[in-house]
């Protein structure tokens, strides 16, 4: 039997028995060897907060509708930040590839079977680190928020929450030659940010982050603010730290009413721009030259190049027997918690 994380109500995950899948012809059966924990999307999927449990999405007309949603509980195998070997195939011209690693997106499960015209642009390059596959999908999100942002070399950046993709989000931001300020409340998120090469960390609870950095600038503000914490008051203070006419990148997964936001006061007088940015897409201007397996693969290619820390991010890697912990302990804001993996019985 194959198992699959599920859950079964809001804030109650449990580990059930499925039935093994078996790859069809063109198709190949992945053992999965880590599944990383979203701890924004499957945290709201978890305590019931996701607008998909609650509205109707219209994928036509790309708008969430009054009524009942179409995703009830149990829910049965969230999660996309997985990597499993092939074990086994359906069709005898895919079998070079028995044996070897793919990461991709197949929700915390055991096994799964996947066509392998998927699975060959989703190859682990050889040398990489199994556990590294995880970052595939959040390491994309990440990639399109600096895309969002257009960062140019010697801007100013703050990056508002330091979880694992707001580190990715410093880093890249980095790479892009900009000076990069974080923001968070836990001060081992900021000792991590400031380890992995930003260049200021400050602590949104004690700092005035807004005046912070218009100090560092000359009181200009920051050229670009990227937002990942899907915090609201988070959003405020970005639009209060970006420079006159200048961009927030919202990449965070908001939840619930934006009371905290204030449009009347910096947003409003200092022409601010917030864009939304979501991995559904790209900017429109990138659209012919980049989609989301090539932000992953980037991603990837910059961690074997020494230029990305991915596995620094890692905090806990415990069995997947253990999901219902883990995820209970995410839930409630553990501060040690980063990227959270499970382990699962394949050989990594």
């Amino acid at each position: 039997m194959a198992r699959l994380v599920r859950f079964a109500s809001p804030r109650t995950a449990q580990v059930v028995d499925v039935d093994d899948p078996a790859p069809g012809p063109g198709e190949v059966l992945l053992k999965t060897a880590y599944s990383g924990i979203s701890a924004g999307t499957e945290l709201t999927a978890y305590r019931g907060t996701n607008p998909y449990l609650a509205r109707e999405w219209d994928p036509e007309r790309r708008l969430f509708l009054s009524g009942e949603s179409v995703r009830t509980y149990p829910l049965d195998g969230w999660g996309y930040e997985e990597v499993g070997r092939v074990a086994a195939v359906g069709s005898d011209q895919d079998a070079d590839l028995v044996g070897r690693l793919v990461w991709g997106a197949w929700g915390h499960r055991s096994a799964v079977a996947r066509p392998a015209e998927h699975v060959r642009p989703r190859l682990l390059a050889d040398g990489s680190e199994p556990i590294t596959g995880v970052f595939g999908k959040i390491g994309a999100i990440a990639l399109n928020a600096v895309l969002d942002a257009d960062i140019h070399v010697g801007e100013t950046v703050a990056v508002f929450g330091a979880g694992v993709p707001g580190q990715i989000v410093a880093q890249l931001a980095r790479l892009n030659g900009a000076s990069v300020t974080v923001v968070d409340p836990v001060p081992g998120r900021r000792a991590l940010a400031e380890r992995l090469g930003a260049d200021a960390a400050l602590d949104p609870s004690a700092d005035d982050v807004a005046a912070a950095v218009r100090a560092a600038t000359g009181n200009r503000g920051a050229d670009v603010v990227i937002e990942m914490s899907g915090a609201y008051s988070a959003l405020q203070e970005a639009v209060r730290t970006a420079g006159y006419s200048a961009r927030v990148v919202a990449s965070g997964f908001f939840q619930g009413d934006a009371s905290a936001v204030r449009l009347g006061e910096e947003f409003h007088h200092n022409r601010i721009a917030i864009v939304g940015s979501q991995i559904s897409g790209v900017a429109p201007h990138l659209q012919h030259r980049w989609d989301e397996l090539r932000m992953s693969t980037t991603v990837f290619a910059l961690e074997r190049a020494g230029r990305l820390a991915l596995t620094d991010l890692i905090s806990h890697v415990v069995p997947a027997e253990d999901a219902p912990k883990a995820f209970e302990m995410l839930d409630t804001g553990s501060e040690e918690a980063m990227q959270v993996v499970l382990k699962y019985g394949a050989d990594s």
